[in-house]
């Protein structure tokens, strides 16, 4: 019984083919519009244009002063801007979609969106290594390269990738509406929410949104590498099924008819035990009255289960005295001759 992950899938029905987004000319629009909204941002922090000093009034202002009755709530919002959980969210439900469609298109454009998130955030958080309102030295000033790692914000990134995917991946029109006004609240949700609880300035979350929109703005690019990584995972799972098929043992042979092998008493077997192994008393119990190590014994013993045992045969009296005959003893009941007198 087959019990890979891929068992159920083989007894599903064959699901419509879903088409993957193309990269159109609105989707093009689209993707340089938030380009060119990304690199305006940068410019802005790094001559520390009116971008800045809003940023310094938002954090002087410190929302989770003025509404501290919030803050219980908030901080579990921003958990769904968190790359853990909700990677393990958003992986669950597309995996079962996966299971349910027979591909592995859903799993693979996650991962390849991540993928991108890490490597172009991750990048760009480094090289410009700005530190955060908690951390700020000077007031007015953009604290760019200074070793910090907040400047674009990785939760307002990682929630409109994560969340977005969804609607990317929806399979109707309005699925793919509702998906995305949801992902958009989320998003919009957990950027503010970095802020008002101060571990962000403004401007990193509108980077933020930018660099998770760019993302999935590109993903129809990557969509061939996808199909690909799709057939060779595929080819792969076809190939360990071949070679578990051929190194399964074949079903051993029935077994040629003969006579019924007979059961054995434990001493009787044991005594033929010993007989093959030139015991001694194996002629005495075989009653061949052959010598121990004769060449016929272990064949007579090898056959000895084919026959009626010894104490399954009638007994027959043997004929006669069974003391051998003797040259110089005379047998019982005998007159000897008459001896000749002498002397007389």
């Amino acid at each position: 019984m087959r019990t890979d992950i891929f068992a159920r899938l083989d007894r599903e029905p064959e699901p419509p083919k879903i088409e993957a987004p193309r990269m159109s000319r609105h989707r093009i629009a689209l993707f340089g519009g938030t380009l060119a909204f990304y690199l305006a941002i940068v410019v802005a922090v790094l001559v520390s244009s009116w971008l800045v000093a809003l940023d310094w009034k938002v954090m002087l202002f410190r929302p989770y002063q003025q509404w501290p009755e919030l803050h219980a709530f908030l901080d579990y919002y921003v958990v769904l801007g968190q790359r853990g959980p909700t990677a393990v969210m958003i992986a669950s439900w597309l995996g079962w979609r996966s299971w349910r469609q027979h591909t592995l298109r859903p799993l693979l454009t996650l991962g390849c969106s991540l993928l991108l998130l890490n490597v172009t955030v991750g990048a760009v958080k480094l090289g410009l290594g700005r530190l955060g309102p908690h951390y700020a030295t000077r007031i007015g000033s953009a604290e760019m390269f200074a070793g910090g790692d907040i400047f674009p914000s990785g939760h307002t990134a990682n929630a409109v990738v994560t969340w977005g995917i969804l609607a990317y991946l929806a399979t109707t029109p309005r699925a793919r509406r509702y998906l995305s006004a949801l992902s958009a609240t989320v998003s919009l949700g957990v950027g503010l929410t970095t802020v008002y609880i101060g571990t962000h300035w403004l401007s990193d979350v509108l980077l933020g949104w930018a660099a998770g929109l760019l993302i999935l703005l590109a993903l129809p690019w990557f969509e061939p590498l996808i199909t690909r990584a799709e057939a060779r995972v595929f080819s792969v799972r076809e190939q360990w099924r071949q070679r578990r098929r051929a190194g399964t043992p074949a079903p051993a042979p029935a077994a040629a008819d003969g006579p019924p092998a007979v059961l054995l008493p434990q001493s009787i077997a044991s005594e033929s035990v010993a007989a093959e192994d030139g015991g001694p008393g194996h002629g005495a119990a075989t009653g061949t009255g052959q010598p121990s190590g004769h060449p016929g014994q272990g064949t007579r013993s090898r056959a000895h289960a084919s026959h009626p045992v010894r104490s399954e045969r009638t007994p027959v009296a043997p004929a006669g005295s069974r003391r051998p005959p003797h040259a110089e003893r005379t047998p019982r009941g005998n007159t000897s001759p008459a001896r000749p007198m002498t002397g007389g």
